[in-house]
């Protein structure tokens, strides 16, 4: 395939190879989604999704990881409500997305960047990538995960990473669901092109039509669940004495004392 279009912002970098659009984060060391970050995606995916040579989406990371997750310093009480609604219209974007959207995971692939990952319609991991979504150990939760985590892995294997913030390797990422396919960390962009690749011989019309129809009975639940996850999270959980307290423990490196309220 020959490039015709690459471009570098601060945070992402675009390369676009009809009938593929790679989006590589690029936020170093461990591609953490800050506000900025956001920006810089939203506007990429929107351009992506209007081009009708273009029905592939490749999300990535560079260096070490995928991301290790949303920007911790965006949960101020000033910041908050801009952080969750911009991250939240990225994911409702790649849900929605008429394009086939594949996840390549090396690395962390911890909360907000777990979340984006598993909201792709294929995920390609490295077997020794590192997941999870540590939020409970701030006093949080990730509202994505909340509410969609379980239809992908089911309610028992949901709650066990939610409310435990344990991490997994990519080989039980894959074996749980969570990722489409485990490879040794060195064939992840192979196997990713291969993949892509095969969609590359198929009929983009079809390709969509048919990943709205395997999404279409619960879509709307999905857009329900996040707005009250969402609601929640805002109106009562950072409201609570432990919330502030873990965020603040994290950025002041040291560790929370909670008083369960």
């Amino acid at each position: 395939m020959t490039q015709l279009a690459a471009t570098e912002t601060k945070r992402i970098a675009l390369d676009i190879r009809p009938p593929a659009a790679y989006i590589t984060l690029h936020h170093p060391p461990l591609n953490v989604i800050d506000i900025p970050l956001m920006d810089e995606l939203s506007s990429a995916l929107a351009a992506i999704e209007v081009r009708a040579d273009l029905s592939i989406v490749a999300l990535q990371g560079s260096s070490a990881a995928f991301s290790a997750g949303v920007d911790v310093g965006a949960h101020t009480p000033e910041k908050i409500q801009e952080m969750l609604t911009k991250f939240h219209a990225i994911v409702s974007t790649l849900v929605t997305s008429r394009k086939v959207t594949l996840a390549a995971v090396h690395g962390h692939c911890l909360g907000g960047g777990a979340e984006l990952a598993m909201v792709c319609d294929m995920v390609i991991t490295s077997e020794i990538a590192i997941w999870g979504f540590p939020e409970i150990k701030l006093a949080c939760y990730p509202p994505v995960a909340v509410t969609a985590l379980a239809s992908l892995i089911g309610h028992k294997q949901a709650a066990d990473l939610i409310l435990t913030g344990r991490t997994i390797d990519g080989k039980e990422a894959a074996r749980i669901g969570l990722a489409t396919r485990a490879v040794p960390d060195d064939e992840v962009d192979a196997a990713l092109k291969e993949k892509i690749n095969c969609f590359a011989k198929l009929s983009p019309a079809a390709l969509s039509l048919t990943k709205q129809a395997i999404y279409h009975w619960n879509a709307a639940h999905f857009d329900k669940g996040l707005a009250r996850a969402e609601k929640i999270y805002l109106e009562e959980l950072m409201k609570t004495h432990d919330a502030r307290e873990g965020i603040s423990a994290f950025l002041e490196k040291r560790q929370p004392s909670w008083k369960g309220k």
